[in-house]
């Protein structure tokens, strides 16, 4: 297996971490024709040793074997959905709260790392002339900069290419996959364990290509170019799932807005998904000191000005927590494993049911595709399978029709007939599932 073939599959996420095992430096981060960042080789380019930190190589260590390597203690305890963790929560920071996309959590964590001096730097993504990216960050002053979610493609390439020259520690952020190209770059060089000090996990739906937010814009009005995209512009007297998306037109400096529940479910169907997203089996970031999250559970869900799930998964990101709890600062509650794995059921039911269909599919089509996790490989009843079948056509047609169109509405009348087998699939697995319950119940 080689980069190229990573890339070949569509089983790169654009992380970035490769750039760095390039003894040649002649590898960079591109955008490819379905907007997201991919690795570009030179000729000369060390494909044997960047293949090591990739995340999605085919006979790379999985999550329980790194997970023994750098989360388990003796406090930790295990759960073969969950990691290993301390302790379980929900709820949200008092200070960040307002300014942040959900419940605060992560800028009260990051602040907290910098003034406390557990970390010299951060390493996170910011907004940067009206675009986001990853960049170094130690002022905590301006902490409030970095505390908006964002759904747009950003790289880990700039965090190996400058840690050498940066002073002292570095916390950084990313997403499951993200974070498991860190702890493989971590194995091969022992010396970054003790730079990079902290990872925060985010809970992550699936990576979107950047034309997810071209659409958006173009559903908010801007039929020009736009900065300052805005994912979750909260409202305050509603419930967590009532956000509106926003944007600032370049030319008028305009600001438009579009409900985000009035353009139907973006995440379930799969819109502008990286294929890479459907062959990963970490759907709570294992890897990291500290996983964060929305929390989508009665009755967190209710407050439109959001609540995060909180997992942390060593003692110095637990002691971060109770810190926060004694000082006042935090308002959280604790969860036990069944509210935990309730708030991601979505994510679960796609990820781990939907596995076994789609490394089966991807066998069929002479595809490449990752070793997962056995537990996660399970048979699903026909309905459910249709549905995977039907959300795999929706997320590669929604990039192919995009390409096509550049247009939000012959975009939605083209994508119609597969939202349409979508829906008519999900029905009936309801349906299918419902009566199940109904039969078990009577033969108890």
């Amino acid at each position: 297996m080689s980069i190229n073939s990573i890339v070949a599959n569509n089983l790169c996420t654009g992380c970035g971490v490769c750039i760095s095992e390039d003894k040649s430096h002649q590898a960079k981060m591109v955008w490819n024709n379905e907007g997201f960042l991919v690795p570009s080789l030179g000729q000369n380019s060390t494909q044997d040793k960047m293949i090591k930190v990739c995340p999605f190589a085919l006979q790379q260590k999985n999550e329980d074997e790194l997970g023994l390597m750098f989360l388990q203690q003796p406090e930790n305890q295990y759960h073969d959905k969950i990691g290993y963790y301390y302790e379980l929560y929900a709820g949200y920071s008092k200070e960040f709260r307002e300014t942040s996309s959900s419940g605060g959590i992560a800028t009260y964590i990051f602040k907290t790392l910098l003034e406390n001096k557990l970390v010299d730097n951060l390493f996170i993504v910011k907004e940067v002339d009206g675009q986001y990216a990853y960049q170094f960050f130690s002022n905590v002053k301006e902490i409030t900069q970095i505390s908006k979610t964002r759904y747009t493609p950003v790289t880990l390439e700039k965090l190996f290419q400058e840690i050498s020259e940066i002073d002292g520690t570095v916390a950084v952020s990313g997403v499951a996959c993200f974070v498991k190209a860190i702890r493989l770059k971590q194995i091969y060089n022992p010396e970054l364990k003790e730079k990079i000090k902290f990872v925060v996990g985010i809970i992550c739906g699936g990576l979107k290509s950047k034309y997810y937010t071209d659409y958006l814009a173009q559903e908010a009005g801007c039929q020009s170019e736009y900065s300052h995209a805005q994912y979750r512009v909260k409202n305050e007297q509603s419930y967590a799932l009532d956000y509106k998306f926003s944007c600032e037109e370049k030319l008028t400096k305009r600001i438009h807005m579009v409900e985000m529940r009035s353009l139907g479910d973006m995440w379930g169907t799969g819109l502008f998904k990286s294929n890479a997203c459907d062959f990963c089996d970490d759907v709570v970031t294992e890897l990291a000191d500290i996983s964060l999250g929305d929390a989508w559970i009665d009755p967190y869900d209710k407050s439109g000005l959001g609540n995060s799930i909180v997992i942390t998964r060593t003692e110095i990101a637990e002691n971060l927590i109770r810190n926060g709890l004694d000082k006042k600062h935090l308002n959280l509650d604790k969860l036990n494993k069944e509210k935990l794995l309730l708030s991601q059921n979505g994510s679960f039911n796609h990820r781990h049911k939907g596995l076994l269909y789609r490394v089966e599919h991807a066998i069929k089509s002479g595809k490449n595709f990752p070793i997962k996790r056995q537990r996660y490989l399970t048979k699903q009843n026909i309905f459910f399978n249709f549905i995977q079948k039907s959300r795999l056509k929706t997320r590669q047609n929604s990039l192919e029709i995009w390409l096509e169109t550049r247009d939000n509405l012959d975009f939605k009348m083209k994508m119609k007939p597969y939202f349409e087998d979508l829906k008519f699939f999900t029905i009936w697995n309801h349906r299918v599932n419902k009566l199940k319950k109904i039969l078990l119940g009577k033969s108890v």
